[in-house]
């Protein structure tokens, strides 16, 4: 079993990418491989609205000069998809945007690409607007047929400066229990016996 992750912060050395592994710890403990993308430095084209990928039916989106084909490709593959984010007035940042609208808009076309996958959104936050951020990444969860794990509480960490995440004792709380649950799924939906049920 493998847990992608998408990090959707500008900064290379983030919060969002502390919770990100903090979330990757407990996956890791029960057997189940990760693996970080991050976003930052790369361009990320937002949905051009062509319709394309109905007609092509390829699993791919038609815009090849970014990453999102890669990025595709890796959330077909993976059993788990985790978004990561920071908060930008009160939402998330414009490359997870594109990210998930394009992803979104052509696993739509074929047939639901990412149904039954687990997927969990973490989000940084310096003071407010964390929950509307959480929200857009749960809409696109949701609206895929995933299976979406709860923690604790929501599952944001707070923090202005990279690192002071860190100081954030309840947020990596959080995000330890949203990692043991997202394990926990994936092992129920994967397990052969709970399939044939």
């Amino acid at each position: 079993m493998k847990v992608v992750a998408f990090n959707g912060s500008p900064r290379k050395k983030s919060n969002t990418a502390i919770l990100i592994e903090s979330v990757f710890e407990e996956l890791e403990k029960e057997g189940i491989k990760t693996e970080l993308v991050p976003l930052s430095g790369k361009t990320i084209r937002g949905c051009t609205a062509c319709y394309k990928c109905f007609e092509n039916l390829d699993k791919r989106c038609v815009l090849k000069n970014d990453v999102v084909n890669e990025c595709l490709e890796k959330m077909i593959e993976a059993d788990g998809i985790l978004l990561g984010s920071p908060t930008y007035f009160s939402n998330i940042t414009a490359e997870m945007k594109a990210l998930i609208d394009r992803a979104g808009m052509v696993s739509t076309a074929n047939g639901f690409l990412l149904k039954h996958k687990v997927g969990a959104g973490v989000v940084a936050v310096r003071r407010a607007g964390s929950v509307f951020a959480f929200d857009a990444l749960n809409h696109f969860f949701l609206y895929h047929q995933m299976i979406v794990p709860g923690s604790c509480y929501w599952n944001v960490g707070v923090g202005m400066e990279p690192g002071d995440v860190r100081n954030d004792e309840e947020g990596l709380n959080i995000m330890k229990v949203l990692g043991r649950n997202m394990a926990w799924i994936l092992k129920k939906v994967n397990d052969p016996a709970e399939k044939k049920a």
